[in-house]
């Protein structure tokens, strides 16, 4: 019967697997995700749009052409109704 269970005995100490390497394949799952995260949040900072890119030519001209946007109330010129009710008033 001793057989038996050193037998056993053996059988889930092969299959069990060694702490020490179960260890190591952890902290390198877990250094390489804060490499990962580390690098992300670098990318985080940076601007989303360069500086100054908002006051280029063309993004505004888009938005003097485009009626949709030019007409909304934030962006519309005040004189335009006076223009306008000047030029019906004739």
């Amino acid at each position: 019967m001793g057989f038996i269970m050193e037998f056993a005995e053996n059988l889930v100490l092969r299959l069990m697997e060694d702490p020490k390497e179960r260890d190591r394949k952890f902290r390198e799952i877990l250094y390489a995700k804060k490499e990962r995260c580390k690098f992300t949040l670098e990318i985080w900072n940076y601007p989303l749009r360069p500086y100054g890119f908002w006051t280029l030519d063309r993004h505004n001209a888009q938005l003097f052409w485009d009626p949709q946007i030019s007409q909304v109330p934030g962006r519309r010129d005040p004189y335009d109704d006076l223009l306008e009710d000047a030029s019906t008033s004739k």
